[in-house]
């Protein structure tokens, strides 16, 4: 697990910072710092959106009585792309656009259900009840 966080808190940002110089070589500082600030208000805009449809979703579950366990698994997939757009960077804006549109965030889910099964499956996630 060290070296998988490992590489990602070092590629990751390595990778953003070629990006970022490259953009800014091939189109212009100026272009390269607006491109980030425009994909910064779209997605507040966009998670902001989806955050609000979420918690309608999840007070409907709750009114009818149903566990809104789609809809947690949906909140926590816009927070992490959330999360991601705070991160100055395109590659991380696209990944994290990804994870705020519903219909890329629909496959993401289905995706990372199947790893969860997986998981259980094999014993790498226990559930402790009270």
């Amino acid at each position: 697990m060290f070296i998988k966080l490992l590489i990602l808190f070092t590629l990751v940002p390595i990778i953003e910072l070629y990006v970022l110089l490259e953009a800014g070589r091939q189109i212009g500082v100026g272009a390269t710092i607006g491109m980030i600030f425009l994909t910064g208000i779209a997605g507040a805009y966009l998670a902001r959106s989806q955050g609000f449809n979420l918690i309608n979703r999840i007070q409907a579950d709750l009114n009818q009585g149903r566990v809104p366990a789609d809809q947690i698994m949906d909140g926590a997939i816009i927070l992490s792309g959330g999360l991601l757009l705070l991160t100055p960077g395109f590659c991380t804006d696209l990944f994290g656009f990804c994870l705020l549109t519903p219909i890329t965030r629909q496959y993401i889910k289905i995706w990372l259900t199947k790893w969860l099964d997986r998981k259980i499956q094999r014993g790498e996630i226990h559930f402790r009840q009270h």
